[in-house]
């Protein structure tokens, strides 16, 4: 006979038999004792969690020859007939595959006759959210007022997708995701039936990694069970799932607190030797520097002892570290998750996030050693005022320290440092720090003499050029990396000098990021590839373009032209400039211009 699967071998038959939703069960059970069996229910919730074996287990309530009944007997024809699928009056739809008004509208014209095998027809649509619009108006009169003789019951993973006017004719039941223990002790039961031994390690870790789902937890002891037999050991379900035991991330985390890059380094090659994958190994440290801050934090709670199996060695782990550092390191991991779904060589990614949690461990410790020295050995918990009046002193020392720097940059700024850090950060080429413009006259024409070349290149043919071509520059750019365009199209070019593209910012963050090692010299290759020629990035805020700008027609409007008049000629009036002017405007023929 063909092997089934464990999670149709144990896929529940009766009310008792589903795991972790007693709120459903109950409320389902006293329904059918006091009549009380409504034309409409909605399940949702997580997949695997016993929406459609709910669905199945109420039909054969409804139905039963012994009933309606709290329990279905699965014994009477009907139970068998509806649990092997052979009862025409009870239809399961999967609404992924028929989604169209017209199979709803065939439920429809069908929905009016009477059931011809068991007592009740029931109408059971699995994936509900994926009907169309045109199908859930089809069935919203139907649902609302139904035959006497005809349930339906709305199975979903997604229930926001669904209208409103759906939801509210229809009984919810939310079910939810079935704890640690209830999954462990499930799986302790199926191993116990099909004689299977297995350690408690290794069925809590199953549970874990299932997510809340009983049939994902079932597949899953069904995959090891092909590999390791009647005997399950915790090494097995590692090996099998592509997981990291808690002891190698353990000697993983170590080697970032000590800041030994040569050794993180290793162990990231030889996971990756294992067969582990490098986003697979990203989520796991996640999850794992998620419990270490648990542990510290609320060392006590129930997501504590629910997730993690030995409590004691995540304390020992946890007590190198303090809780800034973990949340620093939490939020640089989770930043380079993100980045792994776009990347091409997401071990590399893996590499550099575990390098920059080094620095970031190296940085945060010096933060901590920094604080210690200001305010001293701090009591254990409990005693508020000690450490009430050291963070006063604290408080007090930085206070003085930022008043003591404002007096410095106020002489500073008297002395005219300002005015030349400024022309001075501006100088040689717009990238880097970037232009900052000043009120000072003197400092803006410094910043526009160092434009210059930029001012007057932005009129020049090959300008020009790229500015037709930035188009296909932008969608080079996406097609190699997504993220990289999402700054860049913040940009603008404005000119082109010395084979330097000059960009401008509107954000000074786009601008930034787009600046950096890891994104730049990507940008100057497609540059050079769609331009036929290498060229530089150069930025620049286009606050501060628009200002140069405007400052150099300012500067050639103020410069005087000087011309040699022959003796005898009469010189140019002072006001030539409105006589040019009124030209223009009225023609010279009807300007006639008196010398007084």
């Amino acid at each position: 006979m063909a092997h089934i699967a464990l999670y149709r071998t144990w896929r529940p038959q009766a009310f008792r038999d589903i795991v972790g939703q007693k709120h459903i069960v109950q409320t389902l059970q006293n329904s059918l004792r006091e009549g009380r069996v409504t034309h409409a229910y909605l399940f949702n919730g997580p997949r695997g969690t016993g929406k459609t074996s709910a669905a199945k287990i109420l039909a054969k309530a409804v139905n039963c020859l012994s009933g309606p009944a709290e329990e279905p007997c699965n014994q009477c024809a009907n139970c068998i007939r509806i649990t092997e699928g052979a009862v025409m009056d009870v239809v399961e739809i999967d609404a992924a595959s028929n989604r169209g008004v017209e199979e709803i509208r065939d439920i429809r014209d069908k929905v009016k006759y009477a059931p011809t095998e068991v007592r009740q027809k029931v109408y059971i649509i699995d994936e509900v959210h994926m009907l169309t619009t045109e199908a859930f108006n089809a069935l919203l009169k139907t649902l609302e007022e139904p035959p006497p003789h005809v349930m339906f019951i709305l199975a979903t993973t997604e229930p926001h997708k669904l209208p409103a006017t759906i939801i509210s004719r229809c009984q919810r039941f939310d079910f939810r995701r079935v704890s640690l223990d209830e999954q462990a002790e499930r799986l302790h039961l199926v191993c116990q039936e099909e004689q299977i031994e297995a350690e408690e390690k290794a069925l809590r870790f199953i549970a874990r990694l299932s997510d809340g789902g009983m049939r994902d937890a079932l597949s899953m002891l069904d995959q090891i069970m092909a590999f390791s037999g009647k005997r399950v050991t915790y090494e097995d379900v590692v090996s099998i799932t592509g997981g990291m035991a808690s002891d190698q991330f353990q000697i993983l985390v170590e080697a970032i607190k000590r800041r030994d890059v040569p050794a993180v380094l290793q162990l990231i090659e030889d996971f990756m030797q294992e067969g582990k994958s490098a986003d697979k190994c990203m989520e796991n440290l996640l999850y794992y520097f998620r419990d270490l801050l648990m542990v510290k934090l609320v060392p006590d709670s129930q997501a504590v002892t629910d997730r993690i199996h030995d409590v004691k060695a995540f304390v020992s782990v946890a007590a190198a570290f303090t809780s800034q550092e973990l949340i620093a390191m939490i939020d640089s991991l989770n930043y380079y998750q993100t980045e792994m779904k776009y990347s091409v060589q997401p071990q590399t990614l893996l590499e550099v996030a575990l390098m920059k949690l080094c620095s970031v461990s190296a940085a945060d410790s010096g933060v901590a050693a920094a604080l210690e020295s200001t305010t001293g050995a701090l009591p254990a918990a409990g005693e508020s005022a000690t450490r009430d009046r050291a963070s006063d002193g604290l408080v007090t020392q930085l206070t003085s320290r930022i008043q003591r720097l404002e007096e410095q940059l106020a002489q500073l700024l008297k002395q005219g440092v300002g005015s030349s850090a400024a022309s001075s950060n501006s100088g040689g080429s717009p990238s880097g720090t970037g232009m900052r413009t000043s009120s000072n006259p003197a400092a803006m024409k410094k910043s526009v003499e160092k434009l210059d070349g930029y001012l007057l290149g932005r009129e020049e043919p090959e300008c020009k050029n790229v500015l037709q071509k930035w188009g296909q520059v932008l969608s080079r750019v996406k097609e190699q990396k997504i993220t990289i365009h999402a700054w860049l199209v913040d940009g603008e070019p404005v000119s082109l000098h010395n084979d330097n593209v000059l960009v401008a910012f509107k954000s000074a963050m786009h601008r930034e990021t787009t600046e950096k090692p890891a994104n730049k010299p990507m940008i100057e290759q497609v540059m050079a590839e769609v331009m036929g020629r290498p060229l530089k990035l150069v930025t620049i805020m286009l606050k501060d373009w628009n200002a140069a700008s405007d400052e150099s027609k300012n500067v050639v409007r103020s410069k005087e032209e000087l011309k040699l008049i022959p003796e005898g000629e009469p010189a140019a009036p002072a006001n030539e400039q409105w006589i040019d002017e009124a030209i223009k405007l009225f023609g010279a023929d009807l300007v006639e211009i008196k010398s007084d």
